[in-house]
């Protein structure tokens, strides 16, 4: 939308519109004001304006005085209309002030309009599926690369010695990932363990085995939700940062600033933010576990009077280390994946606005895609060693 520039109430320099023949057509002459207070009296002139057989008509606004955006409508108009009726528009000239308005005004009207592409039925179907399958097969084929010059980034900045990690951009990512998301991840995993509690113990009341929702509680937990559902929030809520924090760099330049001083983008951006969800991660499950665990206690010692000790006392003989140890294993794995598909997409981010905001969703949808498919791939590996 492009504002009024001048609105001038007095017009000092009233507006004209007069045509004048040439010896090739036509000379269209604009003078004086032309400003919001004028366009009524000039729309009406205009269209009173006889061209005859005219090929060809020369606007010529140099004697503009004043012009703001709904003269240069007007103007943009009448040369839309003489180009429509098959005549030529032999020059345009207006003062040299206000040909960037002009153009910007003549460059929003040349966009086309949005089609809405047809119906094909099964066809079109098939061809939006295909699409699909190969826009996905390609985003995997660049996050497989994106994967390889992380790992190729991260053991250069291991190995040699002249090299090291930026700390404080490290802490301050296990900070952001880590400290800052206890109570969102706290509360979350509370009201999970009393809801699985509660739905635990009322269908166990039927058979009169309410004390085994302990162990269903505690080795859910354990084991699967307390990983998964602790995974699937950092996703939603530090890996679409990391694509919007990203991308926002690349929409501003920034990453090319510090291409430019030599800088690699990977150790910089990258690196500190997969380690530092690398080691943020697994204690978040381990502190989902323990308040998912409490709000299941607390649930149980209200609705089934089950006191904490013996609580505590079935809790321990239904898990045991290699319980806990399950749904650990599973949380680094989980960072690397959602810092990973996170910096990837906020790379892929082009230089606007709305390709942050859909990559930034991208992220989240590909983020806990992958952590659920990898839950279900690690269920079926433990089940079939036996752990």
């Amino acid at each position: 939308m492009v504002r009024n520039f001048q609105v001038h109430l007095p017009v000092e320099h009233p507006a004209s519109v007069r045509l004048e023949k040439t010896a090739r057509g036509a000379r269209f002459i604009a003078e004086g004001d032309w400003t919001m207070p004028e366009i009524p009296r000039l729309d009406r002139e205009l269209h009173h304006l006889d061209y005859g057989d005219a090929r060809e008509v020369q606007i010529d606004g140099s004697g503009i005085e004043l012009l703001d955006s709904a003269g240069a409508w007007l103007l943009l108009r009448s040369k839309r209309a003489l180009e429509a009726g098959n005549v030529r528009v032999g020059a345009f000239t207006v003062p040299e002030r206000y040909k960037p308005l002009l153009d910007t005004m003549e460059s929003d009207h040349s966009v086309p309009p949005v089609a809405h592409p047809p119906h094909r039925g099964l066809i079109g179907l098939l061809e939006r599926m295909g699409k699909g399958t190969v826009h996905s097969l390609r985003q995997g084929y660049d996050l497989l690369g994106f994967l390889g010059r992380v790992t190729v980034e991260t053991g250069e900045a291991a190995l040699a010695p002249r090299r090291e990690l930026p700390w404080p951009a490290f802490i301050h990512q296990i900070e952001e990932t880590g400290v800052t998301a206890l109570p969102i991840v706290g509360m979350l995993a509370f009201l999970l363990g009393v809801v699985l509690a509660y739905q635990g113990a009322d269908q166990l009341k039927r058979f009169g085995a309410q004390i085994y929702t302990i162990d269903f509680l505690g080795v859910g937990f354990l084991r699967e939700l307390g990983g998964l559902v602790t995974a699937i929030i950092i996703a939603g809520r530090s890996g679409s940062a990391f694509t919007a924090q990203i991308g926002t760099m690349r929409v501003n330049e920034e990453t090319d600033a510090m291409q430019t001083i030599g800088l690699n983008i990977a150790e910089v951006l990258v690196l500190p933010r997969v380690l530092g969800l690398i080691i943020a991660l697994p204690l978040l499950t381990f502190f989902a576990d323990v308040v998912g665990i409490i709000g299941g206690m607390v649930m149980t010692y209200f609705d089934l009077g089950i006191t904490i000790p013996a609580f505590m006392r079935e809790l321990q003989g239904a898990i045991n280390v290699n319980t806990l140890m399950v749904g650990l294993i599973k949380a680094p794995v989980f960072a690397f994946v959602i810092a990973l598909v996170g910096c990837f997409e906020g790379m892929r981010v082009e230089r606007n606005a709305d390709s942050v905001g859909k990559l930034t969703t991208r992220s989240v949808v590909e983020s806990i895609f992958l952590i659920i498919a990898l839950d279900a791939a690690f269920s079926i590996v433990f089940s079939v060693i036996g752990i």
